[in-house]
């Protein structure tokens, strides 16, 4: 077993009841949001390269964004990252401030379960493009994914490998792969180191 050391800090919320609940209780819709930025100013000391958040609304209707995320540098990077969230919120009233209805169907960030990451890099490259969380965009809801976690990836070759071997690339064309997923072979990520040009070999 590795002894254990200072890494990356991952902090979760998941809301089991709405929104309108948490207003009722605890005075402000923002319960959830609030308590991720506790768990992670309890690690502050993990994120000294950098931090981000995701937010899902599980309930938006379609058509409507229900995923979103910040991420910043540094080590001011939580208090960057939910200056920004907030920063949404600043021409509101304090009516619409005050109203969970309004937040849930109007307002980024206003959701039921959040997620973050406080990156404290032991392998790899520094920058905005390694702080998670990852997400994975697609039209289809059930295929949209955000990922953050506290790893490292050591089979990257061997990944990338058969993701080119997955990939129907044609064998003159050169590509660029910098975010990966196979629904139907039950692996799934994102992971910038495994970024390369290829071409398919026939």
């Amino acid at each position: 077993m590795e002894v254990l050391k200072h890494e990356c800090g991952v902090a979760m919320v998941r809301l089991l009841k709405p929104l309108e609940y948490y207003h009722e209780k605890y005075g402000s819709w923002m319960y959830g949001l609030n308590k991720l930025y506790l768990l992670m100013e309890k690690q502050h000391n993990r994120g000294q390269e950098g931090a981000g958040l995701a937010c899902v609304k599980l309930e938006a209707n379609a058509g409507e964004e229900y995923m979103f995320r910040e991420r910043a540098v540094g080590t001011g990077a939580i208090t960057e990252i939910f200056a920004a969230v907030h920063e949404h919120y600043k021409d509101l009233t304090p009516e619409q401030l005050n109203d969970p209805l309004f937040a849930k169907a109007n307002l980024p960030f206003a959701g039921e379960l959040y997620m973050g990451h406080l990156r404290y890099s032991t392998t790899g490259k520094s920058g905005i493009s390694y702080i998670h969380p990852f997400l994975r965009r697609n039209n289809w809801r059930a295929k949209n994914l955000a990922v953050c976690g506290n790893f490292n990836l050591t089979n990257v070759h061997e990944v990338f490998e058969e993701i080119r071997r997955s990939v129907s690339i044609p064998g003159n064309i050169p590509i660029r792969i910098s975010c990966w997923s196979s629904w139907d072979t039950g692996w799934t990520g994102k992971w910038s180191a495994c970024t390369k040009s290829v071409r398919r070999k026939d």
